[in-house]
């Protein structure tokens, strides 16, 4: 028995909680494109794993609220407010609109789109 679509994705934006990079790994098919819309979209496990390692590293805690979630086929779409507790203790909070494309039970295509400016305020205090 296979879970649906839209649980997975739940299931995936809850995983950040544990803050391990090899579970979120997990939920990604082998030929994984990750976009943050401000950013160059990293493709394969490999650069996704070291995509995500780069702010998963500099994270204590995180905790992904999703406001709205919206599937049609293999398509799911979030809306949501995902926050991370910093290392060095700043608190990010980023609002952040995601569409997931699911294959065989895994996301195959994953795109955030979300105001950079807004994660790099916090990021540095202001």
């Amino acid at each position: 028995m296979t879970r649906d679509n839209e649980q997975i994705v739940v299931d995936f934006c809850n995983a950040w909680e544990k803050v391990d990079l090899d579970l979120v790994m997990s939920f990604f098919s082998d030929d994984i494109i990750y976009h943050n819309m401000p950013m160059a979209p990293a493709e394969g496990t490999e650069a996704v794993r070291e995509m995500i390692n780069g702010f998963l590293s500099q994270t204590a805690a995180s905790n992904w609220q999703i406001k709205s979630i919206a599937t049609e086929g293999d398509a799911v779409l979030t809306e949501r407010v995902d926050r991370f507790e910093m290392k060095d203790g700043k608190i990010i909070e980023l609002p952040v609109m995601g569409t997931f494309e699911l294959r065989e039970g895994k996301i195959a295509r994953w795109r955030d789109y979300f105001d950079l400016q807004t994660w790099v305020r916090q990021a540095q205090g202001g």
